[in-house]
C-alpha cells in the first residue's frame, strides 16, 4: 500500500528558510540540490515508511509518535497517521534540536 505524504506548513517553512540559508552562504545551486534530495527522501516514505528510527530526544521523553530519516545532515520527522505521513520537521542535526522539537511537537 503506497502512503500519502504532506508536509506540514511548520515543515514547508523549514525547508524554504533552509534553501535561503544556503542560497545566500552558499549558492543557488547547492540549496537548489539540498532541497531538491530532501523531498526525494521525504518521497521515499510513500513506501515503508515505519523504516525511519524515533528521534532519541522524544523517547527520553516518552513520544513514540515520531520518527526519522535523514539527508545528512539534516533530519526529517514525521508521523503517521492510518495512510497518511506527516512531516512535521526538518532541521540540521547538528545543532541540539531537543528544544525545538519539545516545542514544535508537544501539540502534535
Amino acid at each position: 500500500m503506497a502512503f500519502m505524504v504532506r508536509f506540514t506548513i511548520a515543515a514547508r517553512e523549514d525547508l524554504r528558510e533552509l534553501h535561503a540559508y544556503i542560497s545566500s552562504n552558499d549558492s543557488l545551486e547547492s540549496a537548489d540540490y539540498v532541497a531538491r534530495e530532501i523531498v526525494r527522501a521525504v518521497l521515499t516514505l510513500r513506501e515503508l515508511p515505519r523504516r525511519g528510527a524515533h528521534p532519541p530526544e522524544l523517547l527520553r521523553k516518552g513520544n513514540h509518535s515520531y520518527r526519522q530519516i535523514f539527508f545528512k545532515p539534516y533530519r526529517i520527522l514525521y508521523r503517521i497517521r492510518a495512510n497518511t505521513v506527516f512531516v512535521a520537521v526538518i532541521a540540521d542535526g547538528r545543532r541540539d534540536l531537543a528544544p525545538l522539537l519539545t516545542r514544535r511537537l508537544s501539540d502534535y
